[in-house]
């Protein structure tokens, strides 16, 4: 949203009270951050006041987006992060979704070779010398 032509586009910041963003500095160089929480309002009346005029929302963290919130945000047309819900009301979420998706079950499928082969153990009692001591490490099996 813009209030202005000159002015930065107008964002509002979905986050736990309790969830530090370093970053915000750099966002605000860009675009006018509404952050409930940097108000003296309590965050159900800075919705109420604010609200009407926000389109982009930026999730940060494990920030919960209730309906109840949504209901307080009528023109919002983008939400930046990962949530569910808003495709009834044809509000766009971005998300990396798949994008790792192959790769986090590539690493998973090793991690698991690994801890059933013992790889990561025997490297270990190699590296460590233990074998002159010990003998040959047990290898796991099929």
């Amino acid at each position: 949203t813009r209030t202005a032509p000159h002015d930065k586009p107008v964002v509002l910041l979905h986050r736990l009270q309790s969830f530090n963003l370093p970053f915000k500095g750099r966002l605000s160089d860009h675009y006018t951050i509404l952050d409930p929480w940097s108000s003296p309002d309590l965050p159900d009346s800075f919705l109420a006041c604010h609200g009407p005029s926000v389109r982009a929302l930026l999730c940060v963290g494990p920030s919960p987006l209730p309906s109840s919130t949504l209901r307080l945000l009528p023109c919002l047309e983008l939400v930046v992060g990962s949530s569910a819900g808003c495709r009834r009301r044809g509000i766009s979420v971005t998300n990396a979704g798949p994008a790792f998706s192959e790769d986090v079950a590539d690493y998973a499928v090793g991690l698991l070779l690994d801890v059933l082969r013992r790889v990561s153990a025997g490297d270990r009692h190699v590296r460590s010398r233990q074998w002159a001591k010990e003998g040959a490490f047990p290898l796991g099996s099929k």
